[in-house]
């Protein structure tokens, strides 16, 4: 087709990945998806080339839905290619590229879900249901469950970690070079020596026997006694993880916020 025909529409990463081995016979696997969207999507996302989730900014990082589009400035650019027009629209595009990527990053900046702690610090987390559950443990469990704990570690669905105080994990005797393999959340109570490990759950993941272990093992050096804790935006989300969850842990439902339900036959909230 001309230049001048040049349309875009919305693709996944996917749908790239079936494009290139149909047109260009190089085949990539479909594990190679987070290596394009990091090596070669997010500096074109970044250079104001593609807009990312165009039809709903609001969209999470992780969903299976995230697509591209080319933005309209760079479309009108190529089809103005082998014209005279070429140049100047090039120029053009240079000229505006700072305030376009201004404008698609205000465009993200609203839909992110802000989360002010205890010392006044105010993050801004990526949008989705996952983060929107985090922020609750933060603000709504912290305060009735574990009054006076501080944060010291919180992943995001797009930054990965958003705070992260490596210098208490050191004091715990916690090792800092697996931290990839922490819950979402982790509070520590200073005052009781407990350190809470919070799973957020929304579609995988809840403290299950298996994860108990793994955890239990991660943190066999760690002087604080741990509080385990599973929590989950609503009561059917619970229902669907019910058979899988631990003995010996905790189960908050964001929902309820002052009502906990204890996995265990001797005692309420505190460590084993």
């Amino acid at each position: 087709m001309q230049w001048k025909d040049a349309a875009s529409h919305n693709v996944r990463v996917h749908d790239i990945l079936v494009k290139i081995k149909q047109d260009y016979g190089r085949e990539y696997a479909e594990n190679s998806r987070e290596t394009i969207r990091r090596k070669a999507l997010h500096q074109f996302e970044q250079a104001g080339i593609v807009v990312r989730n165009s039809d709903d900014p609001s969209r999470p990082t992780n969903s299976g839905l995230n697509n591209y589009i080319l933005s309209d400035l760079v479309l009108d650019v190529l089809r103005s290619y082998g014209t005279l027009k070429w140049k100047s629209k090039v120029d053009k595009f240079f000229a505006q590229q700072g305030s376009l990527l201004e404008t698609y990053q205000k465009a993200r900046e609203q839909n992110k879900v802000p989360l002010q702690v205890a010392d006044g610090k105010v993050y801004k987390l990526s949008p989705g249901k996952h983060n929107k559950l985090e922020v609750a443990i933060v603000e709504e469990f912290a305060p009735r469950f574990a009054p006076g704990a501080k944060l010291i570690y919180l992943g995001d669905t797009a930054n990965k970690i958003l705070v992260f105080e490596q210098s208490v994990f050191i004091k715990l005797g916690i090792s800092t070079s697996e931290h990839g393999k922490l819950p979402d959340v982790i509070l520590y109570d200073k005052k009781r020596n407990w350190l809470f490990l919070i799973e957020a759950v929304t579609s995988h993941g809840p403290v299950s026997p298996k994860r108990h272990f793994e955890l239990e093992k991660l943190l066999e050096d760690c002087t604080a006694g741990k509080v385990y804790v599973t929590a989950f935006l609503d009561l059917t989300t619970f229902k669907k993880f019910v058979n899988d969850i631990a003995w010996e842990t905790e189960v908050w439902i964001a929902e309820m916020p002052s009502h906990m339900i204890h996995y265990n036959g001797d005692k309420f909230l505190g460590p084993r």
